[in-house]
This record gives C-alpha cells, sequence and structure tokens, in this order.
C-alpha cells in the first residue's frame, strides 16, 4: 500500500488501517516505515466487531492474539457503501494495490510498464500483461495475468457452454513448483442466437478482460528462507474462437511466456522472524509486543498462562511425534 501510495492518490482514492495495535505503536511504525496514510488504532477491537471480521479462530484463551481481525480490506464509494471486499483464509495471502484500484474504479487498468506481449491479428488483438507489485513474485501476494481481447466490430468470442465441436474461451498460466493459479475471472456475457447453427452462444465482445490470480507458495518463496531464484518463467496458453452474428471463424490459440522477478517479503523486527533472508522492519517491534502482552495480562491474568501451556502442549506433542518417526 505504501509503495503504491501515488496511483491511490492519482485515482482519488483513501486509504485507511485498522488494527488492534495502540497509538504508541502506529506512530512509531509510520514513522519508521514511512507509512504515508492513517493508521487507526482499535485496541479493544470494537470497530473490528462491528465489521464483523473478528477472528474467530482464536479464542480468548489465546491471550494477546485474540481480538485481531480477519486480514482483509473493504473498498467503499463516497457514500460508504462497499463496493468489494477482500478476504482470504490466511493472512500470507494479500491481494496487490492494483486490484483494489480495480476494483474501486470498476475497470481492470494495465500500467504502461507493465511486462506485456502481444497477439492476435488485425480483427482479433490480444494483449497478455501481468499486473500487480512492478510483476514481483512473493510469498502470498496476488497477482494477476490479464488477458484482453479487443474483438473488431460484429466479432464475438465464447464462454462455456458451447456446443460440441465449438471452443470456449480458456487461458491456462502455468509456471515452476509453488506457483499457484486461482479460478478464471470473466466479465458478465451476453446470449447470442446462431440461427445458422441452431443454437444460443454466451458471447463476449468488444474489449474483453480475462484475469487469472496467481500467487507464490512456501515452495517457491518462503518467509521462512532466502530466496532460491532471482526469477521464474512463466507461460500462457490462450485458447478461443470468435464468431459472427452468421457463423463461426476456426479456433485459435496464442501462447506467450514471461520471466518475473522474485522479491522477498516484509516482517516485523522480531527475534523469531530475523535472519531467514527477508526485509526486516526498520523499527524494533519488541517494545511494541511487550505493551501489547502487558495489555492482554491486565484484562486477562489467566489469559497468558492458558496461551503458554496451550503452546507447551503443542511443542510437547510436536516433539513425542517427532521421536516416534524417528524410531520407526
Amino acid at each position: 500500500m505504501r509503495d503504491a501510495h501515488t496511483k491511490f492518490e492519482a485515482h482519488g482514492i483513501k486509504l485507511y488501517a485498522v488494527s488492534y495495535d495502540d497509538q504508541e505503536t502506529l506512530q512509531e511504525f509510520a514513522r519508521e516505515q514511512d507509512i504515508p496514510y492513517p493508521l487507526l488504532s482499535d485496541i479493544d477491537s470494537r470497530v473490528i466487531e462491528q465489521y464483523g471480521i473478528l477472528n474467530t479462530e482464536v479464542s480468548r484463551d489465546d491471550a494477546f492474539l485474540y481480538g485481531i481481525p480477519f486480514p482483509g480490506v473493504y473498498v467503499c464509494d463516497e457514500s460508504g457503501e462497499v463496493v468489494a471486499t477482500f478476504f482470504h483464509d490466511s493472512y500470507k495471502k494479500r491481494d496487490s494495490a492494483e486490484s483494489l484500484i480495480d476494483a474501486a474504479l470498476g475497470r481492470t487498468l494495465i500500467d504502461d510498464d507493465a511486462p506485456q506481449a502481444d497477439g492476435g491479428d488485425g480483427e482479433i488483438r490480444i494483449t497478455a500483461a501481468v499486473q500487480g507489485g512492478k510483476a514481483s513474485i512473493r510469498q502470498g501476494i496476488l497477482r494477476k495475468l490479464i488477458v484482453r481481447f479487443d474483438l473488431g466490430e460484429g466479432l464475438h468470442i465464447y464462454s462455456d457452454p458451447v456446443p460440441k465441436g465449438m471452443v470456449a474461451t480458456q487461458v491456462e498460466v502455468s509456471g515452476p513448483p509453488g506457483f499457484t493459479t486461482l479460478p478464471m475471472e470473466t466479465p458478465a456475457t451476453e446470449k447470442l442466437r446462431l440461427e445458422s447453427m441452431g443454437v444460443d452462444l454466451q458471447v463476449w465482445s468488444n474489449t474483453v478482460d480475462i484475469v487469472v490470480p496467481f500467487y507464490a507458495r512456501g515452495e517457491l518463496a518462503s518467509e521462512t528462507r532466502p530466496l532460491d531464484s532471482d526469477t521464474i518463467d512463466i507461460e500462457v496458453k490462450v485458447r478461443y474462437q470468435a464468431c459472427t452474428d452468421n457463423e463461426c471463424l476456426l479456433p485459435a490459440t496464442e501462447a506467450f511466456a514471461f520471466t518475473l522477478k522474485m522479491d522477498v517479503i516484509d516482517v516485523p523486527n522480531l527475534g523469531f522472524h530475523k535472519g531467514h533472508g527477508q526485509r526486516e522492519g526498520r523499527f524494533d517491534s519488541t517494545p511494541a509486543m511487550r505493551r501489547l502482552i502487558w495489555r492482554k495480562v491486565k484484562k486477562n491474568p489467566l489469559g497468558l498462562l492458558k496461551f503458554l501451556w496451550k503452546n507447551i502442549k503443542l511443542e510437547l506433542g510436536a516433539r513425542k511425534r517427532a521421536k516416534q518417526q524417528n524410531s520407526h
């Protein structure tokens, strides 16, 4: 968000971040990490609860962890109406700033400096581009492969389902182990009746953006070890068939290849995060952690003991299982 802040400003989009950290922590973090937008303190998680994003996977017995929100983003219009939400099953999976901007604007933008490749012919032009974070690959950060069709007047491409013998538009993106894609995202279709064939089709016309989100799992890029390589290669295969209002053209295939830069992630400046080859924060998180623990102990004195006992049991269980495996 910090690195893309000028993009948000250019489109008139305001950013606010809410956490249950205290104001002193947020002020120091903003100062040391050059955060240019407001960080709002919700130490009792009241606003977090009002938004319905209190992390229910964390119980009160989890001591200083209780009260954290599910990590995510609400995109609101000028009247305060929520127009898009971005939430995932893990804090390690995050959406790029460019995806949030697209949601706020209601359209997909392709940056001029984004890696791009062109294909198609005179009447069907295809642009493949990698959107987000200057196309760098980082653990869990979602990027998007955008395939943009610019279709000549009177031309359409199909969506599933299609009759036997016809080809629906498909985009496949592949890469090394740990490179993970999410389901293809497509705009709404329109119904087209091909009277010559007696079939109804769901089609797109004019300019069509088809998106395949992707991210790196731990085996490709991890917060617990340095990067294995500086770049990765990904391949894109686009299969489609166009039609007019009266006839179908022959199916076509386009292939694109990209070399993308690998990057480490930002981690707090805490002992258990250090030494793994990641980008460590510039401010010492230890005082903030101490204040958080003290705040939680005062509010729930037994909570910390329960939390410590729970973690001791988990550690003992892990050692027991490891010992049993070694004995076999």
